[in-house]
């Protein structure tokens, strides 16, 4: 079968809906489709940054093809994402299926547009996120609820199946009241980091700590909870002097906003933003070498980072937000906390901090018990086999 996947990034672009495509491609073409992915020539979103030119534009791959094509958006809070000939390169490919990622966005509405052109099924995983969450301020809030109200209605009801990755994705879903079609909870899958080589310096040792280190990983981006990241570590500070932050991760925003906030907090030596990590085998070292990984988010649909730190044995304390109390059982393998509250993410942090039995307890339990429940295999069985439901033969 021919599939084609829109997504509006694709690596070497960072970012989970990227890694998610990624990791199907090959997966679904061992299962006997060919899989062309459709994405944007951007590196990142938030600032508007173009991949280099060394990346092509068109690519060959043992899965089918990766096409990235050029992007216009409309400026400031009105920013939207519209992709060049998308529409015209559906029509001259014709794939059987089209399965595309991310709620509200325009690869979505041109899935649309070529199945009432051509009658090809398409696909929505949804990776939603709620209007609270989404960054931006009251007028891309107010043109968000726009579209929720008006516009995602026939959309989403079109669809031959939507997607999602927890409960919590479809109960925030439903709230809508969209028309939904055949709804399928499935969740990503997870991939083992490549381990750092034999020999190599502790993470800690290369960015010069003296001390123990909490991690964060994911962009600098508003829907994060940084700021109250660090407020709780100015918390800390005052019982664990010598604890530092580091922040893995493109600044999608926050950076300077973050670093403001550690120096009126007297932690400015203490919170060390080192940027994307895009060697994998250096993430896991700083996954394997932190005494725990902390996700404050105000929202997440599900926290792959959870699983990769999970994996390489190291807990994590996040909040109690979207996705998150289904992967990561409270007490079992990390600390879920409320979000917006500082006191007590600090007081999670500071226990594993002050525990390192507890902390080693907890990550073992998630490295043995909750991490191998997530495969990419078994994501692309689930989608192989509702693929030939949709378009048998």
């Amino acid at each position: 079968m021919k599939v084609a996947h829109l997504a509006t990034r694709y690596p070497p672009g960072p970012g989970g809906v990227e890694r998610h495509v990624a990791e199907l491609a090959p997966r679904l073409a061992a299962r006997g489709h060919r899989v062309d992915v459709y994405t944007s020539e951007l590196y990142r979103e938030y600032p508007l940054e173009r991949l280099p030119a060394s990346v092509p534009r068109e690519e060959r791959t043992g899965f089918g093809s990766v096409h990235r094509l050029p992007v216009w958006s409309l400026p400031g809070e009105l920013h939207y994402l519209f992709f060049r000939g998308l529409g015209a390169a559906l029509a001259r490919d014709r794939p059987d299926l089209l399965h595309a990622h991310t709620f509200g966005t325009n690869q979505v509405a041109v899935a649309r547009r070529h199945h009432r052109r051509f009658g090809t099924p398409y696909v929505l995983t949804a990776h939603f996120h709620p209007i609270w969450s989404i960054e931006g301020g009251w007028l891309r809030h107010r043109i968000r609820g726009f579209y929720d109200r008006w516009l995602a209605g026939p959309v989403v009801r079109e669809a031959a199946a939507v997607i999602v990755q927890t409960h919590e994705e479809e109960r925030l879903l439903r709230l809508l009241r969209l028309p939904l079609p055949h709804l399928v909870i499935v969740p990503p899958g997870y991939r083992p980091l490549p381990p750092p080589p034999d020999g190599s310096p502790p993470f800690a040792e290369t960015l010069g700590l003296s001390g123990p280190y909490a991690l964060f990983v994911g962009r600098l981006a508003s829907n994060k909870g940084l700021l109250d990241l660090v407020d709780a570590f100015a918390i800390l500070h005052r019982e664990q002097p010598d604890a530092h932050l580091v922040l893995v991760g493109e600044d999608g925003g926050m950076r300077a906003s973050v670093e403001a906030r550690a120096r009126s907090g007297g932690i400015a030596d203490r919170v060390h933003p080192v940027g994307h990590l895009a060697d994998d085998p250096t993430l896991a070292a700083a996954y394997r070498g932190a005494r725990l990984t902390v996700l404050p988010s105000e929202y997440e649909a599900f926290g792959l980072v959870l699983l990769e730190s999970l994996a390489e044995g190291t807990p994590v304390v996040a909040t109690r937000v979207g996705g998150i109390p289904e992967v990561v059982e409270d007490g079992r393998a990390g600390l879920l906390v409320p979000p917006r509250r500082p006191d007590e993410l600090a007081e999670a942090i500071g226990r594993l901090f002050r525990d390192p039995a507890l902390a080693r307890r907890l990550g073992e339990h998630g490295r043995t018990a909750i991490v191998p429940r997530y495969t990419w295999d078994g994501l692309a069985e689930r989608l192989d086999a509702l693929y030939r439901e949709l378009v048998p033969g």
